[in-house]
């Protein structure tokens, strides 16, 4: 059997046992108050610092090339991402449960009128994902770029 069948075939098999046999993801994870969330928003603040770090440094013209222009896109969808991340993780600290209606589980709730400011900030920074997919996505097209090049650099 062929190494890409056999990978073929492992992914299928994890992606189909993902499917049929759900579990807890444990993805969300909450912090004891008030350190926790201390530590955390110094972590999106130093995670923001590292990334305009790197832009900067990629910016120069020692670093032409596809893949560094894909990876300071990637910095900039990552500053943007944690930047909502904090504003989010702010905005619930001024929620309190009743703000909220579980319809199924914890994993899916909704949240109750009247619409306040903080209400509608805490929804826009749950929508993270529209900034950390294409975050991720640029990051795989400045990888490969890289691999790319070395690949064309070894074979000279």
């Amino acid at each position: 059997m062929s190494p890409v069948l056999k990978y073929t075939i492992s992914v299928f098999f994890a992606f189909g046992c993902c499917v049929l046999l759900p579990e807890q993801s444990m993805a969300l994870q909450t912090h004891g108050a008030p350190e926790g969330i201390y530590v955390h928003q110094m972590a999106h603040i130093l995670y923001m610092a590292a990334m305009g770090y790197l832009y900067w440094d990629t910016k120069r013209s020692t670093f032409p090339g596809r893949g560094w222009i894909y990876l300071r896109i990637f910095c900039v969808f990552t500053i943007l991402w944690n930047f909502l991340a904090l504003i989010g993780h702010a905005s619930t600290q001024h929620l309190h449960p009743e703000d909220f209606t579980n319809v199924d589980g914890y994993l899916f709730s909704k949240v109750n009128m009247p619409l306040t400011f903080v209400k509608v900030v805490y929804y826009t920074a749950k929508l993270d994902h529209l900034l950390a997919v294409p975050a991720m996505f640029f990051l795989y097209m400045s990888l490969r770029s890289f691999y790319k090049n070395s690949l064309k650099k070894d074979g000279e």
